[in-house]
């Protein structure tokens, strides 16, 4: 027999746990809210039911509770309600996990189910976790359609093939006027500073690499968690680069 549906009391009820949710000030009361709506009502609309199911997948990525997150994420999967965007948000508790094939399938998959207007963003993050887990040529491919679908984020994704491409040891790209398009770009601020650097370390230019490298180590390590979580592979890369290029005592001294 199959359940009642929700009377529009209940329903009333679980989106004010919804809003509560969004507004929470901590992960722990995003996840009790978000559970106290999931519960107040059976069965939920499918909308709010995976608006609930998204906050307390936000608030598990938060604690570092990635196989909670990841099942949570899934529990999502059926609904088909923002199809995309839950197949990125499975995607990150995969790689917080270290399952990159799992993750790179749920990217492949954002990308043909999300609407053209979010196409070019899946086909970056798809072409970025394939960049920096060495498969260069294909990375190179995805990100090429990412350009050819991006609006106002080209120059981010220009910026990031040229890099793919330099990794390949192909030649053609002219990495000086790519960084100075995306300095004078929106994207090139937030996750661009990253790019930005990677650009000025290819370029010789170290100490301008150094200070973008540590705005966003610091900028992503003194948010929140699972922005440093999702951008894992950034941050460790970042790190790696300040060591490598630390300036000399005989640098340093006037």
């Amino acid at each position: 027999m199959s359940r009642a549906a929700a009377t529009p009391r209940a329903q009333a009820s679980a989106e004010v746990y919804l809003q509560r949710a969004s507004r929470a000030r901590s992960a722990g009361q995003r996840a009790k809210y978000a559970t106290q709506g999931l519960g107040s009502a059976a069965p939920l609309d499918p909308t709010l039911q995976v608006l609930l199911l998204r906050q307390l997948y936000l608030a598990q990525m938060e604690e570092r509770r990635f196989e909670a997150a990841r099942a949570t994420a899934e529990r999502m999967l059926p609904a088909s309600v923002m199809p995309d965007v839950v197949r990125q948000d499975v995607a990150r508790a995969c790689l917080a996990q270290g399952d990159v094939n799992a993750a790179v399938q749920q990217l492949r998959l954002a990308s043909r189910v999300g609407p053209a207007s979010r196409r070019a963003f899946h086909l970056w993050t798809l072409g970025t976790v394939l960049a920096f887990t060495g498969a260069l040529a294909e990375a190179e491919r995805v990100l090429a359609r990412a350009v050819r679908w991006a609006g106002g984020e080209r120059p981010l994704y220009q910026a990031q093939r040229a890099l793919v491409r330099r990794a390949r040891g192909l030649g053609g790209d002219d990495l000086e006027s790519l960084l100075l398009d995306l300095e004078e770009s929106p994207a090139g601020q937030g996750y661009g500073q990253y790019v930005r650097a990677e650009l000025a370390h290819a370029l010789g230019k170290e100490e301008e690499a150094r200070r973008l490298l540590r705005a966003f180590v610091q900028r992503v390590t003194s948010g929140r968690a699972a922005l440093e979580v999702a951008l894992a592979f950034e941050v460790r890369r970042a790190r790696e680069l300040l060591r490598s290029t630390a300036p000399t005592r005989a640098e340093r001294e006037p």
